[in-house]
């Protein structure tokens, strides 16, 4: 069934604190055009910079997420996105008067009750789902973090943590699908530990911090010392107390495993980074917004490849990436200089692998040499190069308008004859890769024998210049 793409329908807005930067900010959600995806405007500086809200715009990760363009920053945007997804809104455009989105109560309920007082509308465009063929799996050895997404008919998350703490310790959650979200999510709030609240507050930091928008797990037999030291760092009238659960406050849990909740809610945040709605169903153990972002970079050189694909490839073949009528719908070489039949892996921007089979009848063999054939290795070259090119040209928007130049050739070395019957793996990696140069190091192989390799720099051009 064809599912169409949501924008709101009014302007609604919510003034409150940055979490990080203690500045006071209104937010302003508005309706966006059909294809124009979530899009954050700083009203505040000169001329109103727009940024796009997606993984190619993040520039940290150190505290929340952060999207830039040039100057021009927002931060902690995770809870707004959650909310968004969380309601299935596919455009909106997001005007903030600072730097930082607030906090507000810790949770994304607050800007998902405002979406939806806003109410959904219809847009005229099919909405794209991001599907898995297979499942993926990512893992991150230094933060303990493992995730698997296996192909689902819709989102599924089931989420674990795991943390060596009395008031926390191991919990889990699962949420079936999207519709699940706001009643038994939305309200899911952050939380930090004592120990990395106080230090971040001697340290200057999340100025707009407070007990009423985090929940803060205390250590277990706190001090009353301890607790009036606490009571002097928020600057509070009040004695702080400590709940059963260990949070301080004594704030009650909305949910009883509202930690892992709120994993739930960063995730989902994170991953509307990629741009488009996943189908799939995302077991994570421990993941937080430095690897969820690791895993959005990792859907997105996906989602490139598949966007190459139904590009450039008309039919479907297992194992093939380009056949050979894909690769002529990308590089110019024909006939009897097109050097390599089929590109059999592709990581945008990182490496590809080509597929060359060498035949007594290619026309080189004539005269390299009669009686003794050896496929020439300057055309093993050419066909290193011209698999590389194929990553290269992939970056435009029209490859067929260009062409790409060798600009230098270096460290070649030869180290065994390719000869008819053959089959030459060329694998390519890119080592710069910039709008109209790229250096790439390439070796090829016959089974599991190295017999070239040479490290390239090359140019595009366009064809008529």
């Amino acid at each position: 069934m064809t599912e169409f793409k949501h924008t709101i329908r009014s302007e609604v807005s919510y003034t409150g604190i940055g979490l990080h930067s203690g500045e006071i900010s209104t937010i302003r959600f508005k309706p966006a055009q059909k294809d124009e995806g979530i899009v954050f405007v700083r009203v505040d500086l000169p001329d109103k910079p727009e940024i796009p809200a997606d993984i190619d715009h993040v520039v940290d990760i150190s505290r929340g997420t952060t999207i830039g363009l040039k100057s021009a920053t927002v931060g902690t945007i995770e809870h707004v996105l959650s909310a968004i997804k969380g309601l299935a809104i596919d455009n909106i455009r997001i005007e903030i008067d600072g730097p930082e989105a607030p906090v507000a109560d810790g949770s994304p309920i607050v800007f998902l009750n405002l979406l939806r007082k806003a109410g959904l509308v219809q847009q005229d465009s099919e909405r794209v789902y991001f599907e898995f063929d297979e499942a993926i799996s990512f893992s991150a050895g230094e933060e303990n973090v493992d995730i698997v997404i296996v192909p689902s008919n819709e989102l599924k998350v089931t989420f674990m943590i795991d943390y060596k703490h009395p008031y926390l310790g191991t919990q889990y959650t699962w949420l079936p699908s999207i519709k699940h979200f706001e009643k038994e999510f939305a309200g899911a709030r952050t939380f930090c530990f004592i120990n990395e609240i106080l230090q971040l507050k001697e340290m200057g930091l999340i100025k707009g911090g407070s007990l009423e928008n985090a929940l803060v797990i205390a250590e277990p037999d706190m001090t009353d010392a301890e607790l009036k030291h606490l009571q002097d760092v928020f600057g509070y009238h009040e004695p702080v107390t400590v709940s059963p659960e260990g949070i301080l406050n004594n704030h009650p849990l909305r949910y009883h495993n509202e930690f892992v909740r709120h994993k739930v809610v960063d995730l989902l945040g994170d991953i509307a980074l990629l741009g488009m709605p996943i189908r799939g169903h995302i077991l994570a153990a421990r993941s937080g917004h430095k690897t969820n972002v690791e895993l959005v970079k990792k859907l997105r050189k996906i989602q490139l490849k598949q966007e190459l694909k139904k590009q450039y490839q008309k039919t479907d073949a297992k194992d093939v990436v380009f056949d050979i009528n894909a690769i002529m719908r990308i590089i110019p070489h024909r006939y009897p200089f097109l050097l390599v039949d089929k590109i059999i892996d592709l990581k945008p921007s990182e490496s590809i692998i080509g597929i060359k089979n060498v035949t007594i009848n290619e026309p080189f063999f004539q005269g390299h040499f009669p009686g003794h054939p050896i496929m020439p290795g300057v055309l093993i070259i050419e066909g290193m190069a011209q698999t590389g090119g194929i990553i290269l040209l992939n970056q435009l928007a029209d490859p067929s308008q260009y062409v790409a130049y060798f600009a230098s050739i270096d460290n070649v070395k030869f180290r065994k004859p390719v000869l008819p019957g053959d089959t030459l793996r060329y694998e390519m990696k890119v080592i710069s890769l910039k709008k109209t140069i790229s250096k790439m190091h390439g070796e090829a192989f016959v089974g599991s024998e190295k017999v070239a390799e040479g490290d390239f720099m090359a140019m595009l051009q366009e064809k008529n210049k």
